[in-house]
């Protein structure tokens, strides 16, 4: 068995500083373990899973294999699941996943591919399951396992409450784990309600097993499959009785741990050398922060005792020359300086009340937001865009990409319906264009990329909600833009990679402009992960943008899908309730994503509700640390001290 010196961690832990870094090693082992068995004149038994997180790893073993060689005419593979009933040319089916992103383009024998069949009839699956049993175990068990995590800490299909001894078998799918995949089918209602699935004692008899996670959204469940105990509630916590599992994670996926969230604990446990903890001004809003939250008292509170016994007396040591009300005060007027009603400055007064006030700003300034999405700009920061506009400000919104693939079909039938019966009185070929409208989603299955009328209708619908939202709040018409960025318009899920034209475009824009301040989206667990390649156009452009703007400023800010963690943030907006209300008001401009939109993700609540809920439990929190009691908050991160921490 791996043996982990982290008392806290149960599985042992790797962490990489990015996605891309974490799969370039993961296949770099496999192709090791590949190659050790050719040399052997051995088969190498593979056990293969699907989804967002081995992609990067598959394109990395096609590398290998076309530029260096890497043959695979020794494996055998047998993959982790699939649903069911699918068929196998389904764009959704792993079948199809496996080939596309792998399988078809390397020297692998057709006959040594193993994936659970989606098409049998229900009589027949007991039968094959025993089968495939079987034909792990004649081919010599699996050399090494590839595993992805769900929310719900699922491997494979096995939901919570599987067996550790459970087997390969049809299993009915979890509501959570079919909302996680809805984005993909393009709504719960089309996602398949049963899959056949290896089991977990299937899965525990491999001889090596890497299990990874990434991006921000899988935080949670690693910290608890890696730190928490053993539970079928959780059922990734049975790779802890394994002998040779390793847990994969990049920056973004390990905040959650302890090594990560209390670093002091860990050196409490004779692990300084290992940690090299450097106590600054960061580490002493952390530490702080953290500690007012255990113990349930405001910063301005805390007392030596509440630092001795919590492993923080290194802190009063370095920061506060051994007394706790420096380090004490020191954090509560570093925290004090980020709350601003002036998010671009040029407050033209000291008084309190000015925060929510419209008074003009002294000084004029330049700025976009970037929305990678039609709504994510009034989502994330409504109230902070409509504070700015009311100070005088120039706002400039950029929407990134057309969001059209987020518009129901009927919702395109009514619009379309509206422009028939529109053009009837003022002349046109309304009725001709409803009729192609509803032809193309009449003869669409699901899955099916929508025709070029269906997909222009939905495109206008976002980009007629985005501009009544931003005027709504105060950005003059002129100053609204939209990019319609080429790596998103594939009209399927899985987007282009982000190319040459793309960052030209964000470029250009930013040039045209010439800001002083950008907003950008920090959110990156969307389904899709748009965000993400959203703002990798943003910062592969940024460089050469500040040679000719070198005092431009850019801010991060989080909302629809998470919230900044408080140490972070570096600037807080407050809000009263009528400004939280007005923010409120903006979003309901977005009515294709009302009530029920087609991305949920596995939150159940609207848009308006969730970032509602963040922007006063931000507020709450920062009450609980002994400020104000703001109605609500707005959080955002400078990105140069995201940099300097070495989290992007």
């Amino acid at each position: 068995m791996i043996k982990t010196t982290n008392p806290y961690e149960k599985i042992p832990v790797k962490v990489f500083n990015n996605q891309r870094q974490a799969s370039l090693w993961i296949a770099a082992e496999i192709a090791q373990i590949i190659k050790q068995k050719q040399t052997q004149g051995a088969p190498c038994v593979l056990g293969l899973a699907t989804g967002s997180t081995p992609i990067q790893v598959y394109k990395e073993l096609v590398r290998l294999h076309k530029e260096e060689g890497l043959s695979f005419h020794n494996v055998i593979t047998f993959n982790l699941d699939e649903y069911f009933p699918i068929p196998k040319e389904s764009l959704h089916s792993y079948w199809h996943f496996m080939h596309e992103n792998l399988f078809n383009h390397i020297d692998i024998k057709k006959e040594n591919i193993h994936i659970p069949d989606g098409t049998l009839i229900k009589e027949q699956i007991e039968d094959f399951c025993s089968y495939y049993e079987n034909l792990i175990i004649e081919n010599g068990g699996l050399d090494f396992q590839l595993l992805g995590i769900g929310s719900t800490g699922h491997i494979g299909f096995n939901e919570p409450g599987s067996s550790i001894n459970s087997k390969t078998r049809l299993i009915t799918l979890d509501r959570k784990t079919r909302a996680d995949a809805s984005s993909s089918f393009y709504g719960i209602q089309n996602v398949p309600k049963y899959a056949i699935t290896m089991g977990i004692g299937t899965i525990l008899q491999a001889k090596k097993i890497i299990i990874a996670a990434f991006t921000e959204g899988k935080q949670r469940i690693a910290s608890t499959v890696i730190e928490g105990g053993i539970s079928s509630q959780y059922p990734a916590t049975f790779l802890q009785n394994h002998k040779d599992t390793l847990f994969v994670l990049e920056r973004a996926s390990a905040q959650g741990l302890t090594r990560y969230q209390a670093p002091w604990l860990l050196e409490a446990q004779g692990l300084k050398g290992e940690l090299q903890i450097k106590y600054d001004l960061n580490t002493a809003k952390k530490g702080v922060i953290w500690l007012s939250q255990k113990v349930g008292k405001s910063i301005l509170r805390l007392q030596q005792e509440d630092y001795e016994d919590n492993a923080l007396l290194e802190l009063i040591t370095q920061i506060g020359q051994g007394n706790c009300g420096i380090v004490n005060l020191t954090v509560f007027r570093e925290l004090s300086q980020i709350i601003t009603g002036w998010p671009a400055g040029g407050r033209p007064d000291k008084l309190p009340e000015s925060y929510f006030t419209q008074k003009k700003a002294i000084s004029k300034q330049k700025i976009i937001i970037f929305s990678p999405h039609p709504d994510d700009d009034v989502i994330c920061m409504g109230g902070t865009m409509k504070k700015l506009t009311n100070q005088g400000h120039e706002v400039h919104v950029v929407y990134m990409v057309s969001g059209n693939l987020a518009v129901f079909d009927f919702d395109a039938l009514r619009f379309a319906d509206v422009l028939k019966e529109t053009q009837n009185m003022i002349g046109g070929n309304g009725k001709e264009f409803y009729e192609k409208v509803r032809t193309q989603i009449n003869e669409k299955k699901p899955g099916d990329v929508d025709g070029p009328d269906l997909a222009y209708i939905k495109t206008i619908i976002r980009r007629t909600e985005a501009r009544s939202a931003a005027l709504c709040t105060g950005v003059e018409e002129q100053n609204i833009h939209f990019l319609d960025l080429p790596f998103y318009e594939t009209g399927k899920s899985q987007k282009k990679p982000l190319c040459d034209e793309d960052k030209k475009i964000v470029n250009d824009i930013i040039l045209k402009i010439q800001p002083d301040y950008i907003y950008a989206a920090g959110d990156l667990t969307d389904p899709h992960g748009t965000h993400r390649v959203c703002l990798e156009s943003i910062l592969a452009v940024l460089p050469q943008v500040k040679e000719q703007l070198p005092n431009l400023t850019t801010y991060l800010y989080r909302g629809a899908w998470q919230e900044w963690e408080l140490d972070k943030v570096t600037m807080a907006v407050p809000l009263s309730p009528d400004e939280l209300y007005e923010k409120r008001i903006a979003i309901f401009k977005h009515q294709s994503q009302k009530d029920r939109p087609m991305f949920p993700g596995a939150d159940s609540r609207e848009f308006w509700q969730r970032s509602e809920a963040r922007n006063k439990e931000t507020a709450r929190l920062f009450t609980n640390l002994g400020f104000v009691n703001y109605e609500a908050l707005e959080c955002f991160v400078q990105l140069d001290v995201l940099q300097q921490l070495g989290e992007l």
